[in-house]
Formats: structure tokens, sequence, C-alpha cells
């Protein structure tokens, strides 16, 4: 067998290691069983399905039909953007509340596209905003502050 598609073959290995990364660290919690289920029980069966999907992907680079391709150089700019973002959203979360924080993260972390547009990542970031109201706060009901805090929420 020769590896061909290089990109899905490493693409593939990844997955397979965040997902036994993952269902090993859930295997720390309770699991429960599937009628009753504990907080290990989701993150464990999406890490097995993870390193499945992921053992799919690396093994279907190896067969003869599959497309040829090289891994491109890794960009580290785009990765520290994305990194930092989503950091330093975790750091303004509570000063700045969801909305503002979603809209941030979505709006600056689509600096790092190639075809970077500020309209389609303004309107992106509005409608993940409202997504998570819709999803979170009204439909989970958890409790997140909302609204920057010096507007006194």
């Amino acid at each position: 067998m020769q590896l061909k598609n290089k990109q899905d073959f490493w693409s593939g290995i990844m997955f397979v290691v965040l997902g036994v990364g993952f269902a090993l660290g859930a295997t720390e919690y309770s699991m429960g069983t599937a009628a009753r289920m504990g907080p290990g029980y989701f993150p464990f069966w999406l890490g097995v399905l993870l390193a499945l999907l992921g053992g799919y992907v690396s093994l279907s680079s190896l067969k003869p039909s599959a497309e040829a391709t090289e891994v491109g150089r890794f960009d580290w700019p785009i990765l520290l953007i994305i990194v930092g973002t989503v950091a330093g959203v975790g750091v303004v979360f509570d000063a700045l509340g969801v909305y503002i924080s979603i809209f941030l993260l979505v709006f600056i972390s689509s600096i790092a596209s190639h075809q970077f547009n500020w309209k389609v990542a303004a309107i992106t970031g509005i409608c993940m905003a409202l997504f998570t109201w819709a999803a979170f706060i009204k439909g989970l009901g958890l409790i997140f502050p909302q609204w920057p805090s010096f507007l006194g929420n």
C-alpha cells in the first residue's frame, strides 16, 4: 500500500488521537447508562466516534483510487489568530457578556480566512449570537452574563 492522499491520512490520524484522548479523558467521569447518562457518557462516545471516523479517513487515503495530495506548509499565523481569539474571548467573557464575546470570536476568527469579508463576518457573528441566545439561553436555560458587566445586567 502506498500513501497517496497525505492530507487525509494525517487529518485522520489527528482525529484518532483527539478521539482517543477525549474518550480516555471521559473515563474519569461517571458514565451512567444510555437511559440515565452520566457526565462522561457523551464525551466518551463522541471520542470513540471521532476516532472511528479518523481511522476510516486515514485508511481510505491508502486506497489506490485515493486522490494524490501533499500536505502544504503549516500556516502558523492563522493558528495564532484562531487560538488567540478563543483564549481572548475566554478572558473577556465575564466582562463583555455572551453576545459581544460570541460576535468578537466569530468576527476576529474570520480574519484568519484567506477570503475574509467584513460584511460576511459581521452577519455571521450576529447570527451566531442569535443562535447562542436561542439554543443555550432560551432552549437550555443556561445562565450566562448576557451583556457587559459595566451595563449592570
